[in-house]
């Protein structure tokens, strides 16, 4: 039986070629290095990311911890008056 590229009890030429037969290297440049030079690595890549963080200005938190607080009072609010109104509701059907 054959498909468009050539048999399938036959592998395609590419399959066979030398690179593909190569071992490939664990670990690349990491591999080499020990726990703490990993450890190293790490830490270096977390600083190199945090640089990257655009951080909120003073007014922009004073802002967004703003909204944050009233929001979580507006659900306190409203998931307490939903359990009064329920509590009440089961207590006057089951007496």
């Amino acid at each position: 039986m054959t498909d468009a590229v050539g048999s399938i009890d036959m592998p395609d030429a590419e399959d066979e070629s030398p690179e593909s037969q190569k071992k490939t290297r664990k670990g690349g440049k990491r591999g080499k290095k020990g726990p703490l030079g990993r450890l190293a690595l790490f830490y270096r890549q977390i600083v190199a990311e945090l640089r990257k963080v655009v951080w909120p200005t003073r007014s922009q938190l004073t802002t967004y911890t703003t909204v944050v607080i009233v929001f979580v009072v507006v659900m306190i609010g409203l998931v307490t008056v939903l359990d009064t109104g329920f509590a009440r509701v089961i207590k006057y059907v089951f007496g």
